[in-house]
């Protein structure tokens, strides 16, 4: 396991956000005739839910720097809340009557919001997250991972490929992981954190999470 260098580490940026929500957008719309009732990967829930999860996550991450005085013992208190027992809580709920389509335009949406915040919010400015207050790269880090896994999860009950750029999994390994190996597969490294693979010679995490307080 290696530690993570602050003074080599690049920083994650909104650009970084941007391409990752683009990455991910132009990746489903391969399965827009796709029955998205199914199962997203080993997840609970279908991967209709699981984009609307995933575009809840990246608005609820830019609203959480939004006020003049962001939080830093809770969230924003929108209402979130599950359309079915065991489905996601969401803020963000997509019209079932756009398709798909719409759906993914909710996922463009919210990764627009996040990208502007984590843009133009000073990188002084701090706020609540449940893993630890975190800064505008730390919210901007976790919207990329939370793209990067969930489409991942919902590529792989749609059947479609993605396999997202090394250097991007790598700058969020390492602002949001305190050490992680040094497999040259920042992807499969990822995944592995996430408990979603397995790497040669190390058993898969049975439980893990990120660190989103501010590095260097």
């Amino acid at each position: 396991m290696s530690l993570v260098d602050e003074t080599s580490r690049t920083p994650v940026t909104a650009a970084d956000v941007e391409h990752a929500v683009r990455l991910s957008v132009t990746a489903l719309r391969a399965g827009l005739a796709a029955d998205w009732g199914v199962q997203a990967g080993t997840l609970e829930w279908d991967c209709w839910e699981t984009v609307e999860h995933l575009s809840d996550d990246l608005f609820a991450y830019a609203v959480q720097l939004g006020p003049a005085q962001p939080p830093l013992d809770g969230e924003v208190p929108y209402l979130w809340e599950a359309k079915r027992p065991g489905g996601p809580r969401n803020a963000v709920h997509a019209d079932r009557s756009a398709g798909p389509a719409g759906l993914l335009q909710t996922l463009e949406a919210s990764g627009a919001l996040l990208t502007a915040m984590v843009r133009t919010t000073s990188p002084e400015v701090r706020a609540y997250h449940g893993y630890g207050v975190s800064d505008p790269e730390g919210f901007g880090a976790m919207g990329i991972v939370e793209t990067l896994l969930h489409t991942h999860d919902v590529a792989e009950g749609l059947g479609l490929a993605w396999t997202p750029p090394a250097g991007l999994c790598d700058r969020v390994l390492a602002r949001l992981f305190r050490d992680v190996p040094d497999d040259p597969d920042r992807w499969r490294v990822l995944l592995w954190v996430s408990g979603r693979a397995d790497l040669p010679g190390r058993a898969r995490p049975e439980k893990w999470r990120w660190y989103g307080e501010p590095v260097g």
